[in-house]
C-alpha cells in the first residue's frame, strides 16, 4: 500500500513537473524568438502551438527509450481520445463553441486522415513505427504548419496567441529555457517510471495505463485551458486548439518517436485506433451543420467517453 502511494505521488509530481516545465519552456523559447525578431506569425505557428504538445512528447519519447512502447502509443492515442470525448464534450456541456469555417473544412478531416495514417503504419509489416514513417509523419506536419501559415495571413488567426507582457531580460528568458527543459526531462522520466510501476504493481498493462492515466496527465493543459475558457465565456477557440493539438500529438510527438527509436505498435491498439477515428468523425458530424458544438453534442461526447472507459476497464 505503501509502495502504491509513493508511485502516485512520483506519479503526479512527474506531472506537475511536465506542465509547468512546458509553459516556462514555451515562455523562454517564444520571448527569444521574439527578441531575435522572428514575427510573432511564426512564432505562434511552432514553438505556442508545439509547446501544448510538450508533455505528450516528452512521455513519450522517454517511454519509447525505455521500451515501454505501449505508454508511447498509449498516451498519444488516449489523449487525442479523451480531449475530443471528454474536453471538448465537458467544454459543450458547460457553454456551446462556436467553430471556424476552416476548422470544419480542412482541420477535422486532416486529423482524421492522420490518425488513419497512423492506425495503418502500426497496422501493417511487423507493427513497428521506424524512421521512414517518423519521417513521412513529420513531412505532414510541415504540410500543416504551411496550411496554417496560409490561413493565418489571411487572417484566420494563430492556435494561440502570445500575451503582450512587458519586456523580459535575456538571463530570464534563457533561465526559463533552461529550467523548462530540464523540468520536461525530468518530469517525463518520473512519470514513466511511476506509471509503468504502478501497471506492474496492479497487473494493469501499460497499453491501459498509457490509455487513461497517462494520457489523463498529459491532456492537464488543454483540460484546464477549455473548462477555464468556457467558464470564462471565451470557449470559441477550444475546438480550434483541440483539434490543432491531436494532428501535433500525431505528427510531431509520435513521428519524432520514431525518428529517435523504433516504436513498437501493439495488435492492441487496432480497436483504441479505430475509436479515435470514429472520435473525430463524430466530432466534425456535430459540428458540420451549424457550426457549432452545442450541449447536447457535448452530452453524447461525453456518453462516448464513459462507454470507451467501460469498455477499456472490462
Amino acid at each position: 500500500m505503501v509502495e502504491v502511494i509513493i508511485q502516485i505521488a512520483l506519479l503526479a509530481l512527474g506531472f506537475v513537473l511536465l506542465v509547468k516545465g512546458a509553459d516556462w519552456f514555451v515562455e523562454g523559447a517564444s520571448r527569444v524568438a521574439e527578441k531575435f525578431g522572428i514575427p510573432q506569425l511564426v512564432i505562434g505557428l511552432t514553438i505556442v502551438a508545439m509547446g501544448t504538445s510538450l508533455p505528450e512528447a516528452a512521455v513519450s519519447v522517454s517511454a519509447a527509450l525505455k521500451g515501454s512502447a505501449e505508454i508511447t502509443i498509449g498516451n498519444i492515442v488516449g489523449s487525442n481520445i479523451m480531449n475530443v470525448l471528454l474536453i471538448l464534450g465537458l467544454t459543450a456541456v458547460i457553454t456551446p463553441i462556436a467553430v471556424q469555417k476552416t476548422t470544419v473544412k480542412y482541420e477535422i478531416p486532416f486529423v482524421i486522415l492522420v490518425t488513419a495514417v497512423l492506425l495503418g503504419m502500426g497496422c501493417t509489416g511487423d507493427n513497428m513505427l521506424r524512421l521512414s514513417d517518423g519521417l513521412i509523419l513529420w513531412a505532414l506536419m510541415f504540410v500543416y504548419l504551411g496550411y496554417l501559415l496560409v490561413i493565418a495571413k489571411k487572417g484566420g488567426g494563430l492556435p494561440e496567441e502570445l500575451p503582450e507582457d512587458k519586456p523580459m531580460p535575456v538571463w530570464k528568458m534563457l533561465l526559463l529555457i533552461v529550467a523548462g527543459g530540464v523540468m520536461i526531462v525530468v518530469g517525463s522520466d518520473v512519470a514513466v517510471d511511476a506509471a509503468t510501476e504502478l501497471a506492474r504493481i496492479f497487473g494493469m498493462s501499460e497499453r491501459l495505463i498509457g490509455l487513461t492515466i497517462v494520457a489523463f496527465g498529459t491532456s492537464l493543459p488543454e483540460l484546464v485551458t477549455s473548462v477555464t475558457a468556457a467558464l470564462k465565456g471565451k470557449a470559441d477557440i477550444a475546438v480550434g486548439n483541440i483539434v490543432g493539438s491531436n494532428i501535433f500529438n500525431i505528427l510531431f510527438v509520435v513521428g519524432t518517436s520514431a525518428l529517435i527509436t523504433p516504436v513498437a505498435y501493439a495488435p492492441a491498439f487496432l480497436t483504441d485506433g479505430i475509436v479515435c477515428i470514429a472520435t473525430a468523425v463524430l466530432l466534425w458530424i456535430c459540428v458540420f451543420k451549424n457550426k457549432r458544438l452545442g450541449r447536447l453534442g457535448g452530452a453524447v461526447m461525453l456518453l462516448g467517453y464513459a462507454g470507451y472507459f467501460i469498455y477499456l476497464m472490462r
